[in-house]
């Protein structure tokens, strides 16, 4: 299923499992969203991309390690956000679809 905004997004979190035609990218997002921050992680972290990076800065920055999500945000390019985990998580999705 294509999403079209993060409302698409908000309401596929009732369902068990993301839809398996989406990106890794999404799908890390959509388990981190369910509260799954270990599946989210192992998906980000195979990500070879900057968007791998900045999902995983953005999870070891949810989970207070400031120190290695700093250097994921270099890595993917980025500066430590000033925004909200929520935000951020919004518009990583944004982003996405």
């Amino acid at each position: 299923m294509k999403l079209n905004n993060y409302n698409e997004f908000d309401v596929s979190l009732k369902n068990d499992m993301p839809d398996p035609d989406w990106s890794e990218g999404l799908k890390a997002l959509w388990f981190d969203a369910k509260g799954d921050w270990n599946a989210s992680h192992d998906i980000a972290q195979d990500l070879q991309t900057p968007l791998g990076s900045l999902i995983h800065a953005y999870l070891h920055r949810k989970e207070g390690d400031k120190f290695n999500a700093e250097y994921w945000y270099r890595k993917a390019g980025t500066s430590y956000p000033k925004i909200s985990l929520k935000e951020e998580l919004k518009k990583m999705v944004v982003s996405i679809i």
